[in-house]
C-alpha cells in the first residue's frame, strides 16, 4: 500500500522584518528532514539562530536535551511564547547572536554533544560560520540552511568556478556535504533565492596548519585576484619555497588558486612559516 505524506504548512500572525533577513519555512516536512540530516545524539545541547515561528525550534526540542535559540527580534517574544509554551527545553535569548559570548552562554547547560541547527539570517550567514569557528567550541555537527549561491561557494571543491578563499578556509575545518535543495517557494515571505541544506561535520586533519591566522591570510591573498596566478598574488611571500611546494604537487608558480587543494595550501603556510 503507498504511503501518503501528509504536507503540513505554517502561518504566521506576524510583521516580517526585511531588515533581520525574516524568511520563515512553511513546510514542516522539510524541517523534519533537516533535523534527521543533523542525527542529534541524547545528552545533547543545540543552538539555534533565529527561531522566527519556532517552526525548527519545536522540532529540535523534541529530539534534544536542550535548545538554546537567540532571537534579535524583540517583538517576536509573545509569537515564541506561544508557539513554545510546551517546550520546557527550549532557552531563547533575545540578542544578536553575532554580539553574545557563547562560552559563557552554554555554560549553564550540562551536555554531551553540542550541535548547531538553524535555518541562518542569509545576509550574516558567513559571519555566523566563523563566530562558531573562532569560538573554539567542539561542534559534533552544524546544519544549516543558506542561499544556493552562498551554499555552493562553501561546498564545492577546487577547480570549480564557485572555489573561492572561503571555501578553503570553512573546508580545513570542516567536511561539507550538500543534503538538499529548498525551493524558495517554502517561504513566507518568498525570498528572491532558493536555498540549500549543508552540513559540517569537523575534519581530522593530516596536515594541521601551525599558525591559522598564517594560514588565513595566506589564502585570502592567494585569492585576492581571482583570474591573476600565484606568481602575482603572492609576490610578496618568499616565491622560491612557494614554487617548491607548488612543484612538489605537480604545479608551478603560473597555477590560479581555484585549482590548489585545501591541503597544498597547508603545506604552503607551514613551509612558509620555516623560513
Amino acid at each position: 500500500m503507498r504511503s501518503v505524506l501528509i504536507i503540513i504548512m505554517e502561518s504566521y500572525d506576524v510583521k516580517f522584518k526585511k531588515r533581520y533577513g525574516q524568511n520563515f519555512l512553511k513546510d514542516v516536512n522539510i524541517v523534519k528532514k533537516i533535523v534527521r540530516i543533523a542525527d542529534i545524539n541524547s545528552k545533547s545541547l543545540v543552538i539555534e539562530v533565529g527561531p522566527g515561528g519556532a517552526i525548527m525550534t519545536r522540532e529540535l526540542a523534541s529530539v534534544s536535551d536542550n535548545v538554546l535559540a537567540y532571537e534579535i527580534d524583540n517583538e517576536l517574544q509573545s509569537e515564541l511564547e506561544k508557539r513554545l509554551e510546551d517546550c520546557k527545553n527550549v532557552s531563547v535569548l533575545f540578542q544578536d547572536f553575532l554580539q553574545s559570548d557563547i562560552i559563557s552562554d552554554i555554560s549553564l547547560f550540562s551536555y554531551d554533544y553540542l550541535y548547531f541547527v538553524s535555518n541562518v539570517p542569509y545576509y550574516i550567514t558567513t559571519p555566523i560560520i566563523l563566530k562558531l569557528i573562532n569560538s573554539g567550541l567542539s561542534f559534533t555537527k552544524i546544519v544549516v540552511m543558506v542561499q544556493k549561491e552562498v551554499g555552493e561557494r562553501f561546498a564545492t571543491k577546487c577547480g570549480c568556478k564557485e572555489y573561492g578563499s572561503i571555501s578553503v578556509l570553512l573546508q580545513y575545518f570542516f567536511n561539507i556535504k550538500k543534503e538538499m535543495s529548498v525551493s524558495r517557494s517554502q517561504f513566507i515571505p518568498v525570498p528572491n533565492v532558493d536555498s540549500v541544506v549543508l552540513s559540517f561535520v569537523p575534519r581530522n586533519n593530516l596536515v594541521v596548519a601551525r599558525d591559522v591566522s598564517f594560514f588565513e591570510k595566506l589564502v585570502r591573498d592567494s585569492f585576492q585576484y581571482k583570474r591573476k596566478t600565484i606568481r602575482n598574488n603572492l609576490k610578496n611571500y618568499n616565491l622560491d619555497i612557494v614554487s617548491k611546494v607548488l612543484n612538489d604537487y605537480g604545479f608551478d608558480l603560473n597555477v590560479r588558486a581555484e585549482e590548489i587543494d585545501v591541503e597544498i595550501f597547508v603545506v604552503l603556510a607551514n613551509a612558509l612559516l620555516e623560513k
